[in-house]
């Protein structure tokens, strides 16, 4: 049987991916003041692995990303409870946000939130969920 030529599918897919994945850290990073945050940057990412299935074949991609998306979602999900219940501790509601300005060399005057924190733990647990449902789905034969 002919190996199927496929590198011409291969070569669109890899730029394809590329573009997916800096447009989903896009929609993560804009999320805090625009339509954005980690739940659908985490959904973007997903997509662009997903692509890679579809293409490479999920093994292929497994072995190139060996991570266990059930303990990425747990993760995910920790540290979004941890940064809701910081608040607490300091004798504020739950998820209760704050924020400060540091000076950074090359970035200048740079803001930082605490629920840019919960939004890293959003999308890693929608990522961890979202791959381990596909990656099961897949693999039923």
């Amino acid at each position: 049987m002919k190996k199927p030529n496929d590198i011409i599918l291969k070569t669109v897919t890899n730029v394809a991916v590329v573009i997916i994945l800096t447009f989903s850290i896009n929609l993560f990073i804009s999320g805090h003041h625009n339509p954005g945050g980690g739940f659908i940057g985490g959904l973007a990412f997903v997509a662009a692995i997903v692509l890679l299935f579809l293409v490479y074949g999920i093994e292929k991609v497994r072995k190139n990303i060996p991570l266990d998306f059930k303990v990425v979602a747990a993760c995910g999900v920790l540290i979004s409870v941890l940064t809701g219940t910081a608040g607490m501790i300091f004798g504020k509601p739950f998820l209760y946000q704050t924020f400060g300005f540091v000076e950074f060399p090359i970035f200048g005057k740079t803001e930082l939130a605490t629920a840019v924190l919960f939004d890293v733990g959003v999308a890693l647990a929608v990522i961890g969920t979202t791959m381990t449902i596909i990656m099961s789905i897949g693999d039923d034969r």
